[in-house]
């Protein structure tokens, strides 16, 4: 049973193992992170990770931070999760905890940065988990939401094309500022360790013809295990 208002995530959902070999591939410059190590960082705070997923993300800012709580609505999911931080979890380093962006399972005033991954903020229609994260933010803490950017880049491209419903840039963009958060735009990639690797991970973050579209184009261009990514990083202090 799901939490009221879960937004559904059918890539990770329904492709646990195949998300998890995007999630390796994905930036592996760590420039997302360098991003928000330069705007304050996590070391030594507390942090909130909005729709951890399999919890990939914990474990990484466990290394440094005093706390780490990940939400996560889907039990598969959070179950992992709570494998991969168990032993974390026994020195009350990590938390998992069941809920959604708009219903944090936390106190008030209880958390000092929060990042959220191609979860629940795509602009429009987040209002409630922005008044959330607020709610849960203590004074002089930073909230980091990470999300595709369709305006650049060959990945952006075929997102742009396989998705024409979603919240073209400029529309994010007009919202975000309006809610008082700031872009950084970074341009990264994917790197995978085969081509078969990229395939599949193609094929359960775009609709059936986009996707195969999208991997004729890369095959013509010579193929290769590597994709250009431009994400945005929305962050806003508190």
């Amino acid at each position: 049973m799901l939490p009221e208002g879960t937004r559904p995530s059918p890539n990770i959902w329904h492709h646990t193992d195949t998300y998890e070999l995007e999630n390796h591939a994905f930036d592996p410059d760590r420039r997302v992170e360098a991003v928000i190590e330069e705007l304050g960082g996590w070391a030594d705070r507390d942090v909130l990770d909005v729709g951890c997923g399999t919890g990939f993300h914990l474990t990484r800012f466990a290394r440094a931070a005093a706390s780490v709580t990940g939400v996560e609505p889907h039990p598969d999911l959070r179950a992992i999760a709570g494998r991969r931080t168990r032993r974390l979890a026994a020195d009350r380093k990590v938390t998992v905890l069941e809920g959604t962006a708009q219903d944090l399972p936390l106190p008030d005033s209880s958390i000092d940065v929060v990042h959220a991954r191609w979860a629940y903020f795509f602009g429009p229609g987040c209002e409630p988990g922005l008044a959330e994260l607020e709610r849960v933010a203590r004074p002089g803490a930073t909230a980091y939401v990470v999300d595709n950017d369709a305006s650049r880049s060959t990945f952006g491209a075929w997102f742009a094309r396989g998705f024409p419903e979603h919240p073209s840039p400029a529309v994010k963009q007009e919202f975000w500022a309006a809610q008082g958060w700031q872009r950084e735009p970074v341009l990264t990639r994917w790197a995978f360790d085969t081509l078969a690797d990229l395939e599949a991970v193609v094929r359960i973050e775009l609709p059936g013809p986009a996707a195969e579209q999208a991997l004729a184009e890369h095959a013509a261009a010579g193929g290769g295990t590597e994709v250009d990514y431009a994400v945005d990083v929305w962050w806003r202090r508190f």
